[in-house]
């Protein structure tokens, strides 16, 4: 009985997360999706962006814009510190970086563990909540970041690196 266990719990589909902290709340993301993840650097500023975009920043040669998700999920600007970061994706062929408080570390769970949103918070707002995944003494919000920014978005931003 015990292998049989052993076998179903090996073949279950296990999700690799990145955690991010924004706030007092936990985020996952896709690791596929990540290209990398950097130290806050110079944001240099974009006349009439959108209020979520901080600017764009020189990443080895490549100009790519910077979300602040703070602002995109409607929370407060708050200082950037030693625990910022960048976290570099790829979405729809345009390479954008999500500034988040701080990167956690890389999960590996088991998809049983996670469940839909509740339906109270899969309004319009949450439709980039993509599942949450319920952990030992935490629960771990999985974003879908090419739902974070509509496609229109994703072209806006991508408009100010070019």
């Amino acid at each position: 009985m015990a292998e049989a266990n052993t076998k179903q719990a090996s073949s279950e589909e296990l999700l690799q997360l990145v955690s991010f902290n924004i706030g007092e709340e936990e985020f996952g993301v896709d690791i596929l999706k990540v290209q990398e993840i950097i130290r806050i650097v110079e944001v240099t500023r974009v006349p009439n962006a959108p209020e979520y975009v901080d600017g764009v920043i020189n990443l080895r040669g490549k100009v790519i814009p910077i979300i602040d998700l703070r602002r995109r999920f409607g929370m407060e600007r708050k200082e950037k510190d030693k625990n910022t970061r960048i976290i570099v994706v790829e979405l729809n062929g345009k390479v954008l970086g999500f500034v988040v408080d701080a990167v956690s570390e890389v999960l590996r769970i088991p998809r049983s563990v996670t469940e839909p949103p509740p339906s109270i918070i899969a309004g319009i707002d949450a439709e980039y909540i993509t599942a949450i995944g319920k952990l030992e003494n935490r629960l771990l919000i999985l974003l879908d970041l090419e739902r974070v920014l509509s496609v229109e978005e994703q072209d806006e931003a991508a408009m100010l690196a070019a």
